[in-house]
């Protein structure tokens, strides 16, 4: 059940040129699944307003002990509020919610990935990575150019220690020097040419909200059953 809990300021963490991350320590523990999300509060007089509040992933695992959400900046109010945050000031956040999260049960995992939609895929992947859980997982990640990759280095870390996870980015606009760096778009001819890699997965699709539909319709097209793909009705995306 969602509550709300005071947490403190602690680090922000340029991830690419227009994605940065922010770390809170929370005043006691916040017990969430990897996959969910919380709102950041920033108007605890009106949690309606939907300017001011505003929902993000969890981009961090359960194990860390701090918290970290993880925004592309823009010029709204709340982007302007996060990037103005100093060392040790407190702000409320409402959590954990969402459904779509990690389960253990599934030994075959698959993620298809479209740009800030990776923040509830790293959660899931550092939790696999640091509780040495035995799952084998499929990670496709589009971006328009690889230098638009967030959290590159720790997806590149998992993926050079841990055999049984594999990673595949995929960038549309431009070619890159990067041998797991394909130059494709994740449409249909694409995840066609993965079909048998991805049937018997569980599919987490992260994204956009347009691009979360248009993949879970291909996944469907594909033959992947309705029950073995999952995606986020994220409110605040």
């Amino acid at each position: 059940m969602a509550e709300i809990f005071k947490i403190k300021f602690k680090e922000s963490i340029r991830r690419t040129p227009t994605v940065e991350s922010f770390r809170f320590i929370p005043e006691r523990k916040i017990d969430f699944i990897p996959g969910q999300f919380l709102q950041i509060i920033f108007d605890k007089d009106n949690l309606n307003n939907r300017e001011l509040n505003k929902f993000l992933s969890f981009s961090s695992s359960p194990t860390k002990d701090y918290i970290e959400v993880t925004k592309r900046i823009s010029e709204s109010e709340f982007s302007k509020r996060l990037k103005n945050l100093k060392t040790d000031d407190y702000i409320f956040i409402k959590g954990p919610l969402g459904s779509c999260v990690f389960n253990e049960n599934y030994k075959r995992i698959g993620f298809l990935i479209g740009g800030i939609g990776i923040t509830p895929a790293i959660s899931i992947l550092e939790y696999i990575d640091d509780k040495k859980i035995d799952i084998d997982a499929l990670l496709f990640y589009s971006n328009r150019t690889d230098s638009e990759i967030a959290f590159k280095n720790e997806l590149d870390k998992i993926f050079f220690s841990n055999p049984k996870v594999k990673v595949i980015y995929l960038v549309t606009d431009c070619l890159s020097l990067d041998k797991n760096c394909i130059f494709a778009h994740l449409d249909k001819e694409f995840l066609k040419s993965y079909k048998e890699e991805l049937k018997d997965r569980l599919i987490y699709i992260f994204g956009p909200p347009k691009m979360v539909e248009a993949i879970k319709e291909l996944c469907l097209e594909l033959g992947i059953i309705k029950e073995n793909i999952k995606v986020e009705s994220f409110m605040g995306y």
